[in-house]
């Protein structure tokens, strides 16, 4: 999974910031809030050869912070999937590309961050915006 640190490293380096929102801008990607239920956080749509991240508009923002981040791992990993991210349930997909997106998001919403002294991993993490259904995946 080095790979994926290393599309982290160059996206940033690219963008000039590690702001899923200001990559994003940067990256001329639409970041659209709209109503997607119940289950499903967000997804990511290459449509016409515009890039956009759908962001459901009933998360908080660290919530749709962190979908950003995953979807920007779907652009950065999968530029030509359309793949949802959906919510609790099946946050913890078996599925590659799933994986592949959360772990990029892992990465991209904790570079250059440090945990304070007597933090643990679990806190460290949920300050950085990651939904504790996925803090064992961090590496």
């Amino acid at each position: 999974m080095g790979y994926i640190r290393a599309e982290v490293h160059l996206l940033i380096q690219s963008a000039g910031t590690s702001d899923p929102l200001e990559i994003a801008a940067q990256k001329n990607i639409l970041v659209l809030y709209e109503n997607l239920g119940t289950n499903i956080w967000g997804y990511f749509t290459n449509a016409n050869r515009i890039p956009m991240i759908h962001v459901n508009n009933k998360l908080d923002e660290v919530a749709a912070r962190f979908t950003i981040a995953h979807e920007l791992g779907h652009y950065a990993l999968h530029p030509k999937l359309n793949t949802p991210f959906l919510k609790h349930n099946t946050l913890l997909s078996v599925d590659r590309i799933e994986r592949q997106a959360n772990l990029f998001a892992m990465h991209l919403l904790t570079i250059g961050r440090m945990p304070e002294a007597d933090a643990t991993l679990a806190s460290f993490l949920s300050q950085c915006g990651i939904p504790e259904e996925i803090h064992k995946l961090y590496r």
